[in-house]
């Protein structure tokens, strides 16, 4: 018996178009990072980048539960004194929308150079277009 170990050039990535409307945040994150790592593929090696690429279109209409709307903040620090920022997620969601489920998908995965690959792999827009027809994404529900 043998352990496989996928080899950066032996990887194959498809392209994945996931509809945000509707979706609560934290489940349609944690269905992306999975793709992005490459979790639902067999031949899945956790120090490898064996993940898809994936499109979010609709990001705007991402739904969040209870009283989030108004209670969520997202802090940022520069790192001299006094630098704490906080922007509420009505704000957020007003001016940028797109990066509210970046922030979230961002947060779960790795904390490094990998991680940093993966990232890069996730497109989303505000709206429900995207210019990502040519790579012909299949579509799926999350």
């Amino acid at each position: 018996m043998k352990t496989y170990f996928a080899k950066e050039g032996e990887v194959e990535r498809k392209w994945y178009l996931v509809d945000a409307e509707g979706k609560t945040l934290g489940r349609l994150a944690t269905g992306i990072a999975s793709i992005l790592r490459g979790k639902h593929k067999p031949e899945f090696t956790p120090f490898v980048d064996t993940g898809d690429f994936v499109i979010v279109v609709n990001a705007e209409k991402v739904a969040v539960t209870g009283d989030k709307e108004n209670q969520k903040i997202y802090r940022r620090h520069s790192g001299y004194p006094g630098g704490l920022k906080e922007v509420p997620y009505k704000r957020v969601m007003a001016t940028h929308p797109e990066r509210i489920l970046e922030h979230a998908v961002r947060g779960m995965l790795p904390k490094n150079t990998l991680g940093r690959q993966m990232y890069r792999k996730l497109k989303v827009y505000p709206g429900p277009k995207h210019p990502h027809e040519a790579q012909q994404p299949e579509s799926i529900e999350l």
